[in-house]
């Protein structure tokens, strides 16, 4: 699902974040240790992850969408990791730049442009902004050492998804290495701040095997005499919110996961309060969601 909220609601939202901050209001949690429950405010109060940063109100996967969740007062971030032509980890969801980028205007003749059929130094010619509005004309795609220094130097903290693998082979092990060479697999970001997910089983296993002590988390809804399967490798089930149920939860939660603790539902995509309250009351211990303001208001208020 995308969203796209006009300027003047995205001015709103700044606004808001900047009233909550002089107000000393916060969304944000302090983490707990590997596998563990993220760290609510409340018991039943969800953590509420900025899905691509805060992107009803700023264009999604950019500095600019994880600056706004961070004046909205939120912590957790979701990006997406994929690969250029030459080897660089960059920043974007689709696999392609049609849909988010003015791609199409600037390389006319290489349809379908595919993320990993253009260079670093190409992609970052891209505008990246001006799709969603006029104010975020000139945004870039960032590379993932780029986004990685900005969630750093916002305190913030980082859920991400290593998207498509298949078409990137290596690409875990590539994200390991620059999340280790910018200081991301440190005692506390492992505890504390980071976890890793995929869609792909096969991803989340391989970066189980490489740093077993990092958090990691399997996005979809396996059948429930699956779940043991996953608890050897993963600490998370993250599911789309409509294909889960109380019970289902429930079976998650009864599991231990790979580090030993019970195991974890974070549901995605939530951006109206009353499915926030919904998946609430199933029992998630966190909502991923293009509208942070909107769910924390649904499930904790500020």
């Amino acid at each position: 699902m995308y969203v796209r909220v006009r300027p003047a609601a995205a001015a709103a939202a700044a606004f808001l974040g900047f009233t909550l901050t002089l107000l000393g209001g916060t969304a944000s949690y302090a983490a707990a240790g590997p596998g563990s429950a993220t760290g609510r405010a409340v018991p039943g109060d969800p953590v509420v992850y900025a899905h691509r940063g805060a992107s009803a109100y700023a264009p999604e996967n950019t500095l600019a969408a994880i600056d706004l969740a961070m004046r909205l007062g939120f912590d957790w971030v979701e990006n997406d990791v994929q690969r250029t032509k030459d080897g660089e980890l960059v920043v974007i969801h689709d696999d392609t730049l049609a849909r988010t980028t003015n791609v199409e205007q600037v390389f006319p003749g290489r349809s379908p442009w595919k993320v990993k059929d253009f260079t670093a130094a190409e992609i970052a010619r891209l505008d990246a902004g001006s799709w969603f509005g006029e104010e975020y004309a000139g945004a870039r795609v960032p590379t993932l050492r780029q986004y990685l220094n900005r969630v750093q130097r916002n305190q913030q903290k980082l859920l991400l998804e290593i998207k498509k693998p298949e078409l990137y082979p290596g690409i875990e092990e590539q994200t390991l290495k620059v999340l280790e060479e910018t200081g991301w697999l440190d005692e506390r970001h492992v505890t504390q701040r980071l976890v890793v997910q995929s869609f792909s089983a096969d991803c989340v296993r391989i970066v189980h095997r490489l740093r077993p002590d990092l958090v990691t988390a399997f996005l979809g809804t396996p059948a429930v005499a699956d779940l043991p399967l996953y608890a050897e490798f993963t600490d998370r089930i993250n599911p789309w919110h409509t294909t889960i149920s109380a019970d289902w939860v429930a079976a998650v939660h009864g599991l231990l996961g790979a580090h030993g603790k019970t195991m974890e539902v974070d549901t995605w995509i939530v951006d109206d309060a009353a499915t926030a309250r919904k998946v609430q009351d199933m029992g998630v211990d966190g909502i991923i969601t293009n509208a942070p303001d909107v769910v924390q208001e649904a499930v904790g208020g500020f």
